[in-house]
């Protein structure tokens, strides 16, 4: 039996020299590689209670939809500044090479007190998904874990998210 693993194309030296991608749109358009991700995750959230999904755009869409569907949760998008129609927090936070950027919710799809698990496909450095779990809070809710399908440890994303219960599916050791 093939793991998510196996679904994964390395592509050596992109987007620089040294780097080694990891290129998860293969396991998208594999239909037996999405349903084992999308199984996989959902598994990392067994014996979890929690009320509601939230997932990053927009892989954590791709991942988090499903996942909410399949075990009957509400789902939240975090979406990029400027991309949600009613009222919405904000937080900002610096990307790996130094520019900053906003994400945002609407600031009633989180009620205080409710249980989130937040979505993201990557885990690299940790910016992105930290912001998520701080709007999250600021809005009352509690981040019962964080799970993604894939993890680059070498870029230490773990260390910022200290604190969270975090999960992936794959790691690789390297950036």
């Amino acid at each position: 039996m093939k793991s998510v693993k196996d679904y994964v194309t390395t592509i050596p030296d992109f987007p620089e020299e040294g780097i080694m991608f990891r290129d998860i749109t293969s396991v998208l358009e594999d239909a037996d590689g999405l349903r084992l991700a999308i199984d996989e995750m959902q598994k990392l959230l067994d014996g979890v209670e929690f009320d509601v999904i939230a997932g990053v755009e927009s892989r954590g869409f791709i991942f988090g939809m499903p996942i909410a569907y399949n075990l009957g949760k509400p789902f939240v998008p975090v979406r990029k500044k400027g991309k949600l129609p009613r009222a919405t927090v904000s937080q900002s936070y610096t990307l790996e090479y130094g520019d900053v950027s906003t994400i945002e919710v609407h600031a009633d799809s989180i009620k205080p007190g409710q249980k989130v698990v937040v979505i993201d496909d990557l885990i690299a450095t940790g910016g992105t998904v930290r912001a998520a779990a701080q709007l999250v809070e600021r809005l009352g809710g509690e981040v019962v874990k964080i799970l993604f399908l894939m993890e680059l440890a070498g870029l230490k994303g773990r260390e910022l998210l200290e604190g969270y219960d975090v999960s992936a599916v794959i790691t690789y050791e390297g950036k």
